[in-house]
């Protein structure tokens, strides 16, 4: 076997994190033209993220490695190491997208260290310096990773066993490179031809003119066969009569009272019944009993305050007629019995004069009684906390959606079908020849052109369906209809909004083409793309060649994939089935082999995690033998599970996927947390949610790696995380610290680095080391470390750790200060404890002094400073808390030391209150040092290397 010469590439030395977790964070709030618009998928990663992973995964660093004679002295590595970080900084930055100088000066760095590693390998197999190596992620979701691939200029696969993600990505890369550079086919409307007309249509803005133009005449199409489903309504006299349009019917779900004095009236259920929520303009649309208390209508108010705010929440509902409550169980119960309702509250209505309010009782109700049900039918596979809309009887994909509803979107898609034929027709009619072979054929012709508009029709079918359902809520704030999945479930939705399809506005056919469209036009449509359905533990790519392998494989439990795909793969199937007949086989997605530790498919928590496990290990050994010798793969993971033993601390999560990466015999080389999401997102409102994700580089293991000793392990630990901890905990040269939220994550990168690059580790009685094992020791070491903190703060920590904030005996107090070499009266002194009547209690941070400053304090322990830091953060600021920390400067490093410390302890006892204050003070921890910086505190840099 020949031995291949492995260069050190950037990422496995150093990385600009700051600026790409900048890049990452910001990339989450941009929305014109950014592929998340194209249709919706879970859980993706930001291109800032991935472009730059990758091209750090294959530019070699450029430090000197004597073993392979190359790379140049210290000194000048570090100029080179900045002037690649420079083209990673102009590469992560959204307004480069499509830079062709800044894409250019990248993909050519790529091939600079592409044709150095081929020249240290002469003559292998797959080392050609003029061919770049294939680039593959079996696990590609949202395609984030396969796209900026392609982008770098790589041929680039992208696979997954979900066929909505396969078809997503074939939108991306697959289909833009075979009808690149064309002149769109679709005639133009009176009204278009008067407009300028672009004269080159380069990449793929061809395509996206051809989505405006069929999907305008679906649109029209839709409107000839719908227009009397959603014909114009009479206006009250209060707004002058007329008509006007109907853009969003606002309704709430009902059951019937189970109070006998109503007489079986249905009941509204709704959470708020304000229509308009921002200053000067507070609009509600309020429940009026009528006097026999047996019958009731909606009511427009303006301003003031609502006798009624809501009347269904967490614990069940009350019933306006009788005042009495709806338990939840009865509401549930009703549900499932097929006996919950709904009615109409109010209309939002366009007239000449702008957006009004109309209520129901205004208008005429639309009447849904001669329609059948014609969704395509689909099971919900309940997942707990995740799909609860079935604990309320909503069991089929189906029920999701109102029959009015229901149809428009069958005809929609029956109308991407018709336009599939008008599209060939137009085609040939411009002069494309037609082979009669369509894309699963690899026909460029007529045929396969036709289909690939059709494929972005079909996205924008996927793009409505998340609004034309009866989970879409209305939001008050901004007055529009939000999607079903503001998060990654499908909870019960009591009141919503159903937007007329046939209208410009906000959710409607028009609004999804532009943001289509928008996304097509920025997609690369350069080097050659591949999308294919592929099960990742049980087939490997049918390619010779080995590959570059970057990917995001499903996290653990966290995801229900398949089971909310479902969602979107029942009118994507209908729009598409004959132009991918073996991706579309099945009336819903695959299940069982998908995977994640399924709550719906197994009852027994270990047969899902053993699941899970199996099927990730035989996933990662595909990857393993398939990827390129000489460069390392990149895994993003992201999980946050404990569980808290007498040894520490493990991730069930991280403990699963970690078992399948040393099984499947990598090495862990390196591991960086990229700060990926905004904290404005909803699961981390008022939680201590993950805020990164962990790229772990790994390498193959040595086949001859040697076996350890269990002692020998923690010996290592000892001697190496404790370097790692510390630049985790304050950076290095400037680098923004991890979060304390994030941190025992990602200690766990550079423990299992030690951990990993041996055959085994042995335990004294000869058996192997788990990983649950090696994660507890590891994550031990948080709580470990070498702190040299004051003997005040010591004793904090420990009474802090039994009592929290509460009091307790003297008697232990004093017996625990001694140990810690202190008293309970000198604690009193340095004013971080109270005592009196037998009893002790630690001071909370708001009970400081305000008026304390730390260069007239003679004898402030490290506890005293970090909690007076907390209380100016939280009373008056960043600033205020910088000005304190100006005054201290040489206790800066063990303040935030204490605070990840405390951090650590809080959330393992559950305490998210206290944890938060920590954790917000390492969050602003970069900006508190910014403002230290006016009393002449130290200043920072900007890389982190190991």
């Amino acid at each position: 076997m020949t031995l291949i010469k492995t260069p050190k590439k950037l990422i496995e030395v150093a990385l600009p994190l700051d600026d790409i977790n900048a890049a990452s964070s910001k990339e989450k709030s941009i929305r014109h033209g950014h592929p998340s618009t194209l249709h919706l998928w879970f859980a993706r990663r930001p291109l800032a993220s991935a472009r730059a992973i990758l091209f750090a995964q294959m530019v070699n660093d450029p430090g000197y490695e004597r073993h392979l004679g190359r790379g140049v002295n210290k000194e000048r590595a570090k100029v080179e190491r900045e002037r690649l970080f420079n083209i990673i900084r102009d590469l992560v930055k959204w307004e480069n997208t499509d830079n062709k100088e800044v894409l250019d000066r990248a993909r050519a760095e790529i091939r600079k260290s592409w044709k150095e590693t081929c020249d240290l390998n002469p003559g292998v197999p797959g080392f050609d310096p003029e061919v770049l190596p294939v680039f593959h992620d079996p696990f590609a979701g949202g395609g984030s990773l396969p796209l900026e691939a392609q982008r770098l200029g790589f041929e680039s696969y992208a696979t997954d066993l979900n066929p909505v993600p396969v078809v997503l990505n074939k939108a991306m890369i697959e289909i833009p490179p075979k009808f690149k550079d064309m002149a769109p086919v679709g005639p133009l409307s009176l009204a278009a031809r008067q407009q300028r007309i672009p004269e080159l249509w380069t990449g793929a803005r061809g395509l996206s003119e051809d989505l405006r133009r069929y999907g305008t005449w679906i649109g029209q199409k839709a409107a000839e066969r719908l227009g009397e489903r959603y014909a114009q309504i009479k206006l009250p006299a209060r707004l002058g009569g007329g008509t006007g349009t109907v853009l969003t019917w606002l309704w709430c779900r009902t059951v019937a009272s189970p109070n006998p004095a109503a007489g079986g009236m249905h009941i509204p259920l709704a959470k708020s019944f304000q229509l308009a929520k921002r200053e000067g303009r507070e609009i509600y649309m309020v429940p009026q009993v009528a006097d026999d208390k047996l019958s009731y209508s909606f009511v427009l108010q303006e301003g003031g305050t609502p006798a009624i705010k809501s009347t269904v929440g967490g614990r069940g509902g009350v019933c306006i007629l009788t005042d009495s409550p709806i338990p939840l169980t009865y509401i549930r119960t009703e549900g499932l019995a097929g006996r919950m309702g709904q009615r109409l509250m109010a209309a939002v209505v366009q007239t000449t004069k702008g957006k009004v309010y109309v209520a129901a009782s205004e208008m005429e109700e639309p009447d849904f009684s001669a329609m059948e049900p014609s969704a395509p039918e689909a099971e919900i596979l309940h997942w707990s906390g995740c799909t609860n809309v079935v604990v309320y009887g909503m069991k089929t994909f189906q029920s999701l959606f109102n029959l009015r509803q229901q149809f428009a979107l069958t005809t929609f898609c029956a109308l991407v079908v018709e336009a599939r034929e008008e599209i060939r027709k137009d085609a040939i009619k411009a002069g494309m020849r037609d082979d009669n072979l369509g894309l699963e054929q690899g026909g460029t012709g007529a045929t396969a052109y036709a289909e690939a508009v059709s494929v972005y029709l079909a996205c924008g079918v996927g793009r409505v369906a998340n609004y034309w359902n009866t989970l879409s809520s209305w939001e008050s704030g901004g007055e529009f209809v939000k999607g079903a999945f503001t998060t990654h479930a499908l909870p019960i939705v009591w009141d919503y909004g159903e937007v007329n399809p046939l209208t410009d506005g906000g959710g409607s056919w028009t609004s999804a083409l532009g943001w289509i469209a928008r996304v097509i036009d920025l997609l690369p449509a350069t080097a050659t793309g591949h999308a294919m359905q592929l099960d990742a533990a049980n087939a490997s790519l049918p390619i010779e060649t080995q590959t570059v392998v970057s990917t995001d494989p499903p996290y653990y439990d966290n995801v229900p994939y398949s089971n909310l795909s479902d969602f979107f793969y029942i009118w994507m199937r209908p729009c598409l089935r004959q132009v991918f007949p073996d991706i579309f086989a099945t009336r819903q997605t695959p299940k069982a082999d998908e995977l994640v530790a399924s709550h719906s498919l197994y009852d027994d928590i270990n047969d899902a995690m053993k699941h899970f496990t199996d099927g990730m290990t035989l996933a990662l050994k595909r990857m393993h033998d398939k990827a390129n010798e000489s460069v390392p793969v990149t895994i993003y993971y992201a999980f946050k599970q404990s569980d808290t033993g007498a040894t520490g601390t493990a991730s069930s999560g991280w403990e699963s996927f970690l078992e399948s990466v040393i099984k499947a015999e990598f090495v862990i080389t390196g591991t960086w947390p990229v700060r990926t999401e905004r904290g404005v997102r909803g699961r981390a409102i008022g939680s201590n949610a993950l805020a990164s994700s962990i790229v772990l580089v790994c390498r193959k293991r040595d086949a001859d790696a040697k076996a350890i000793s269990r002692r020998e392990f923690q010996r290592e630990l000892k001697e190496h995380l404790a370097e790692a901890l510390d630049v985790m905990i304050g950076g290095a040269e400037g680098v923004s610290p991890v979060a304390p939220v994030d941190l025992a994550q990602a200690v766990i990168g550079p423990g299992m680095a030690i951990f990993s690059k041996y055959s085994a580790v042995l335990e004294a009685d000869g058996k192997l080391m788990t990983v649950h094992t090696a994660l507890t020791l590891i994550n031990k070491m948080l709580t470990e470390g070498v702190d040299d903190f004051d003997s005040d703060t010591q004793f904090c920590l420990s009474w802090f750790d039994g009592q929290g904030w509460a009091e307790g005996d003297f008697g232990q107090a004093d017996v625990l200060a001694r140990a810690k070499g202190t008293s309970v009266q000198g604690l009193g002194a340095a004013g971080v404890v109270e005592s009196g009547a037998g009893k002790v209690r630690l001071l909370k941070p708001s009970e400081y002094p305000a008026d304390w400053m730390p260069e007239n304090d003679n004898n402030t322990p490290v506890w005293e400073a970090l909690h007076q830091m907390i209380r100016a953060l939280q009373t008056q600021g960043e600033a205020a808390s910088g000005s304190l920390l100006g005054g201290m400067p040489a206790r800066a490093d063990n303040i935030r030391n204490l605070a990840y410390r405390l951090y650590t302890l809080c959330e393992r006892k559950g305490w998210a209150d206290e944890a938060r204050a920590y954790n917000e003070l390492i969050a602003s921890w970069t900006a508190i040092e910014v403002a230290s910086h006016e009393k002449g505190q130290y200043g920072s840099q900007g890389i982190i290397e190991i």
